[in-house]
Parts: C-alpha cells; structure tokens; sequence
C-alpha cells in the first residue's frame, strides 16, 4: 500500500519535473531561434560567457529529463520524453564543441555563471544516462553468454593420464625415511642460521659500545612515537565529534540508510518493475490492435493499394507511351511506387538511371 501511494506520488512528481524542463526548453529555444536578427558579437569573452550559460542550462534540463525518464512508467510517455533527452544530449556535444573552439580547451573556468545560476559544481556534472546500462542490460548479458560460449569451444581439454605404481613396503618405508632425514637437515641448518644472527649481533653491539643507557633511550623514543600516535587519534575522534554536533557530517548512527531513503530506493525500484510490466503491456497492445486491423481492414487495404498500383502504371503508360518496368525490390519494391507518387517524376528517375548504366 505504501509503495502504491510513492508510485503514484513520484509519477505527478516526475510529470512535474518534465514540465519544468520542458518549460525551460522553450524559453532557450526561444532565445536561440529568435527571428529578430542579432548582431554578431566581437568580444570573445563575451561570446564565450553566452555560450557557456547555454552550456550550463542544457546541463540543468538533461538532468531534469534523464531522472523523469528512469522513473517514468507510461510507455508512450517516455518515447516521446526520449526524443527530446536524445536532442538536448546532442545540443549538449554541440555547445560543448563550440566552447573548445573558442577556447582551444577542454577545461572551462565557469564559477561567475555558477554563482549567478546560483548552483554548486557538483550540478555541472553530466552524468551517464541510466537507461544506457538498463535497457541494454539483455544486450550485454547475451554478449557475454556468447563470449563465454566462443571461449569455452576454443579451450582445449586436455586430457593428463597419471599412472600409479605400487609401492612395496621397503620402497615406502625408505621414501619416509628420506623424508625425515630431509626435514632433520632443514632443521639443523635452521638453528645453525640463528647461531650465526645471534653471534653477528653480539659482534656489532660490541664494536658499536652500545650499552643499556643506549637501549633505555631507545625505549624512550619508542615511548615518545607511540604517545604521538595515541594523541593524534585521540585529536582525530575529538575533531570528528566537533563535526558531527555541528552538524557538518554524519555520525556512526546515520552510516545505515534512513527509513525514508529505503522506501524511496524501494519505491525507485517499483517504478523500473512497472515500466517492464507497461512496456509489456504495450506491446502485447500494439500487436492485438495490428491483427485486429488486418482482421478487419487488410483486405480492403490491399484491393487499395492494388488499384494505386493498377492506376499508377496506366498514367505512367498514358505519359511515356508504355508501361514503367516494376521497381526492383533492392530499391524498395512497391513502397517505391507509393513514395513517388508522380509517374513524370518516376520516369525521370528512371531514365536518369538507365543513362548510368549505359555510362
């Protein structure tokens, strides 16, 4: 019940923020296709300012419309919504050239048109379409299952035929002896190696004249080290805490996700579930609605279009003195016909390819 009431809250909501963005869309349009003519501007930095507003503008609508879209369920809704995020998306490449054009660069200072938009720098990221990752989420899975498969038929399997001979008692009974000879020897040699570290140490403490005020100082520099490091995360949690009553981060009680935002992250998840069950939906509609048409409407729309075809070769007839010969269907077969109407005009075409081909 209450995924229900934020499913059709976010719905108004998402249609609202649509509106906006559409709204805003219009006024830039406005503004660049304005019929009134303008006079070119000279100064660069200028031009560059105006360009860069555009920039940030389109910036601010693409966001808009890419979060309407990834929560919107109505199918025709967002067919529609996604032309116009695919032309904003190209608006965006186009200003973004233009800015590079005029500065040689692909870095912009935008902080005066930043503080006069009033936004933060994090609203000037663009970031990557959701529905780039969703809706070829089954392109990419059956692209990886056939990688799989392609890798799986070309690795070669091959087959290690080991061979086990028996053993006689003496044989095993000499292999564990052997075995325990060998791990003895690595044992001697191992003490010899500590013998040896241990007299190398006591050689140099000797040369060096290090004596036990040497190592009570040592002991006192340790002391110093650790007490530094013990007051610096003391300091580092005092600081910490100072942060979190004023309010400026989090404390370790709000690391976990509030209530809201689960309900919010499951209520996102609701709307992706409705738009695969409206999609669906949709285009079960799409093809009852096609068969109930051609049910119903096929065979008088072929006798139609028969009759289009029969009067269109007796005016091409009438025109040029004998029938046209039927388009191929590499060039589009019958649609060719009822994309060019005028037999004049098909006759021209017609001829102008022939004189082609006799070239």
């Amino acid at each position: 019940m209450l995924l229900s009431f934020y499913f059709f809250f976010f719905s108004s909501t998402y249609n609202l923020m649509w509106n906006d963005a559409h709204l805003e869309l219009e006024n830039i349009l406005i503004q660049e296709t304005s019929e009134k003519p303008h006079s070119p501007e000279k100064d660069r930095v200028v031009f560059f300012q105006q360009l860069a507003t555009l920039y940030v503008r389109y910036i601010q609508i693409f966001r808009r419309l890419e979060t309407a879209y990834d929560q919107m369920a109505h199918p025709q809704k967002r067919r529609v919504l996604q032309l116009v995020l695919d032309g904003v998306m190209g608006r965006l490449v186009e200003l973004k050239n233009d800015m590079v054009e005029k500065e040689f660069s692909e870095y912009h200072y935008m902080d005066d048109i930043i503080q006069d938009l009033k936004l933060t720098p994090g609203d000037l990221e663009i970031p990557t379409p959701r529905y780039f990752i969703r809706e070829r989420a089954k392109v990419l899975q059956e692209r990886a299952k056939m990688l799989s498969r392609i890798l799986e038929k070309m690795e070669k399997k091959e087959t290690i035929t080991v061979t086990v001979r028996t053993l006689t008692v003496e044989e095993a009974i000499k292999f564990i002896q052997i075995a325990e000879r060998a791990r003895q020897g690595r044992l001697r040699a191992k003490f010899m190696k500590e013998i040896r570290e241990n007299e190398e140490k006591q050689r140099l403490f000797k040369e060096k004249g290090i004596r036990n005020s040497d190592q009570n100082e040592a002991a006192v520099q340790i002391q110093r080290f650790w007490k530094g490091f013990i007051q610096r995360k003391k300091t580092k949690r005092e600081r910490d805490d100072e942060m979190i009553f004023l309010g400026m981060c989090y404390g370790p009680e709000d690391s976990q996700p509030s209530p809201t935002l689960i309900t919010a992250k499951s209520a996102e998840i609701h709307n992706h579930q409705q738009q695969d069950i409206y999609e669906q939906e949709f285009q079960q509609a799409l093809q009852t609605t096609k068969e109930k048409l051609l049910e119903m409407e096929g065979t008088n729309m072929r006798e139609n279009m028969k009759n289009q075809i029969r009067q269109w070769f007796i005016e091409c007839r009438n025109l040029a003195g004998t029938f046209p010969d039927y388009p191929e269907e590499e060039d589009g077969g019958s649609a060719l016909i009822f994309q060019e109407k005028n037999p004049h005009k098909y006759n021209m075409c017609q001829s102008k390819k022939n004189d082609q081909n006799n070239c």
